[in-house]
Parts: structure tokens; sequence; C-alpha cells
């Protein structure tokens, strides 16, 4: 066929960046495994509704893969191999991944590392009040939260208490369809005329996001609070604690609607928690999917990251960096500290974190031309941060390039975005905690409508070009 194409058409083609929807360019069989996947993501995101039962279902699924505690490893006083594949879950709510490369870990290390915690309430130390005949259970939230996203809305209990005698009882309340749920009450239109006159952020207060939790009373009058005795009662008959025990525990509040398809299309998936599960599922898919690999490559789960990454179980501790000297130490016949130092200044990562996806309803908050769009691919972000770039990680333009020409070659479709206006906010990620480690890298994730809202929503195929994504990382990056 003759190419009618104009000059100037040519011209435009070989010059201009253009971001395709990516459901044009893929093929069926490349569309039937994408809704394969989002259906196995969609599963374990129900599972994974917290960061400990994030660490407890990703060490299932790696010791499914073959994957050993690196524990055993070096109680065993053996080397690792080519070919190994280790791990290591920390206070149960950070994990690391790692399958051995044949080239020594001094050359460098590929790595994609991904946060596990997202916005909730969580419970105070002394949660426990009766007022009104009725007991509630006074929260905390955790993260970046629109609180007024949060009332009204049936919610689940998760988390463990840690008893007197030093045992511990696991709680999930609200997820199994028999099950009761809770709810933060709020007040009718009828009489909100004074609330509905405020800032949107003070129309509902921290302090107010209580949980409803009970209205029966127990049945004596010589008691004063017979309801909260009633629930304290029912606490102790089901798991055999007491109030006390509760100042151990660490109890959270979140959704308790499960993981959806939205659209007629089913071509998005809606959940609580896609920041950042979204990425930390894709990358762990990623891992456990690697086989005969020339650099070690390295899947990093962390804690903490929605609010700063602070903590032993957060981006900014010692795990990691503990990690890799292990994998460092038990690869060399002689190691020393400078192995370990070379190592980290050759290796690589992508932070798996999400971008904001540009909504057309509030269109004027972002820049248009550096945003990220829903079915347009992962999102590379070279820096974050806020207005002047303000707690950001800046990846120099040689590892972009080396990341662009890496997915152009492997036909992942990708884009590059901020977040938003320059000076309408902003944010951060672990990438810049891991970039003062000495290692090159960008920020690399999903874009996702309504983030940090209780009901997050998602492109499956974004999704699964995410998992592509970082699996030819971890593989090829050289």
């Amino acid at each position: 066929m003759p190419d009618n194409k104009t000059p100037g058409q040519k011209l435009s083609e070989k010059l201009s960046y253009n971001n395709p929807n990516v459901w044009n360019k893929i093929g069926d069989d490349e569309v039937k495994n994408t809704f394969a996947f989002c259906e196995e993501y969609k599963s374990f995101l129900d599972k994974s509704k917290t960061e400990r039962e994030f660490v407890k279902e990703a060490k299932k699924l790696a010791e499914d893969k073959g994957f050993v505690s690196i524990e055993d490893i070096i109680e065993s006083g053996k080397p690792l191999k080519p070919g190994m594949k280790v791990y290591r879950a920390f206070k149960n709510k950070t994990i690391a991944l790692a399958v051995i490369g044949s080239q020594p870990p001094e050359k460098g290390l590929n790595l994609v590392g991904a946060h596990i915690d997202s916005p909730r309430i969580d419970l105070k130390p002394n949660p426990v009040y009766e007022s009104n005949d009725m007991v509630f259970l006074k929260t905390h939230y955790y993260g970046g939260i629109k609180k007024y996203q949060w009332v009204t809305i049936p919610l689940s209990m998760h988390g463990v208490v840690i008893k007197k005698d030093g045992s511990s009882v696991e709680i999930v309340i609200g997820e199994d369809d028999k099950d009761t749920v809770f709810t933060i009450t709020d007040l009718l239109p009828h009489l909100a005329a004074e609330q509905m006159q405020k800032k949107m952020s003070d129309g509902i207060t921290g302090e107010s996001l209580n949980i409803l939790f009970g209205s029966i009373p127990y049945n004596d009058e010589k008691i004063k609070d017979k309801v909260k005795l009633n629930i304290l009662k029912l606490l102790n008959e089901k798991y055999d604690i007491v109030e006390e025990d509760l100042l151990s525990a660490e109890l959270e509040l979140v959704p308790c609607f499960k993981a959806k398809d939205v659209g007629l299309d089913k071509s998005m998936v809606g959940a609580y928690g896609q920041d950042d599960r979204v990425c930390a599922y894709t990358a762990l898919r990623a891992v456990l999917d690697l086989e005969n690999i020339d650099k070690t490559s390295i899947c990093v789960l962390t804690d903490k990251e929605e609010i700063g990454s602070m903590g032993n179980t957060g981006a900014q501790s010692s795990f990691l960096e503990n990690f890799i000297a292990d994998i460092c130490a038990l690869s060399s016949e002689k190691y020393t500290d400078i192995i370990l130092r070379r190592c980290m200044t050759n290796s690589k990562m992508l932070s798996a974190d999400v971008n904001a996806a540009i909504d057309p309803t509030y269109e004027g908050v972002y820049d248009k031309l550096n945003s990220s769009f829903i079915g347009k691919g992962i999102v590379l972000l070279k820096y974050t941060g806020a207005r002047g770039k303000s707690g950001a990680s800046d990846a120099n333009a040689e590892f972009m390039a080396e990341v662009r020409n890496l997915f152009n070659d492997k036909e992942i479709y990708w884009q590059t975005a901020e977040l938003g206006k320059v000076d309408q906010g902003g944010g951060g990620t672990i990438a810049q905690f891991v970039a003062n480690m000495g290692m090159d890298v960008i920020d690399c994730g999903v874009a996702v409508l309504s983030m940090h809202s209780p009901f997050e929503v998602t492109s499956k195929v974004d999704i699964y070009m995410a998992y592509k994504a970082y699996r030819e990382f971890l593989k090829y990056m050289k």
C-alpha cells in the first residue's frame, strides 16, 4: 500500500513524544493475561489489608516458590550460590526477597522497593469508653487522609493484641459476610448548618473519628458503665483479653468492602490500600517469577512510608542495608565492609510507588503536560518532593535514560509525570532514603484515582504493565 502520510506527519512521528492508551497497543493474549493477573491481585488485596497481613501472605507465596529464610542459610553456615532464593521478614511488618545472580554482589544489585502500609484509622492505646448508653473506641488516624471520607462507611478491625503472658491474639472482624462491622457516625444534614459552614478539613476532626462499638448493657444495676462492661465481657469470652491488654495492641480500622472491578468494561480495579500495595504486589510477583539472572535481584517491601518511613521497619532504618550486607557476606569468601559499599554504589533501584492520575473533575490542580493518565502505562517520576523539590529524590539523567531505553526495548508502555502543579502540593516516597545509600533510584509506579481515599481506582492494564516493568528491570538492568 502506498504511504499517504505527508512529510509533516512523518516528521512528527519521528520527532514528537506521545504516550498512547495501552489498551490499543496490546494484543488479545496480553489482554487475557492482564485480566487474569488482576483477578489474583484483587484476591491478594482482600487478604492483605494491613502491613502484617501483607508480610504473612508474601511469605506464603515466597515459600511456595522455593524461597527460604536467610536466617536458615546463616545458621547452616553454607554460602549463597547463583539461583538460590532467600527472604527476610522483620517484626512481621517488612520483608525483603532476593534471587541470587551469577555475578558477585559487589558488581551491584537490581532492586525494586515499595511500601505496604496505607492510610487508615488506628485505635488509641486506651480506646474504650461509654457515652449515652453506647460504647465507642477512640482513634488516631494514620497517614494523610481526608477525614470526612471515613465516616458512615462500614469498617473492619484488623490487628494483634499481645497479652500479659506474652502470647498474641490476631483479630480480624468485619471481613466475613457474616461478621459484624463498625462505623464512625456523622451529623444529620438537618442539624448540620454550623458544620457545613466549616472548611472541609475542619468539618470532621481527628478527635471525632470515634468507632461505634456496641450498645447492649450488662445487667447489673450496681455497675456504672454497663455497656462498656458488656463489651469487655464479649472481648474476654472470644479472645481471652482484658482491657489492659489493649495497651499492648496494634488494632487498625480499614474499609471492609472487597476489591471490585470498576466500569462497565471491567477495565479498572477499585479497592482500599492500592497506595502502595498495587506496586508492592506487582513487585513481589516480579521477584517471585525470576530465574537464571546475572545480577542478584531484590524486592524490598517496607512499612511506615505514609508517616515518613520512620522506625525500625521503615525505609530509613538499617533493615535493607543489613539484608544486603548478609547477602554480600554469604556470597564472598573474604567479606569486608568495602564489598558492601561497592555493592550499594553499583546498585540500581526502582522506587515502586504510585502517582496521582489526572482527574478531569479536578483538572485545575494538574499540569496536563506533566501528569499521569489512567491506562497509559507505568509512570516514571524523575523527582518527587513538594514545591521547590523539597524532600525529593531527583534521579540523574543518565539513569532516567537507562530505564527509558530498557522499557522501550522490552515493550513496556510507560509515561512520565509530576505530582500536580508546582505550588499545589507534592509528596515523597522511599526513593530519597535509598539514594542516600549511594544507589541510582527513580520512582516508577501505577497511576491512581482517588488516592488516599477508602476506595482507590487503578487501571488493570497499568497494573499488569507494572508487573512486567519490575520483572524486566530486575532481570535485565545492566
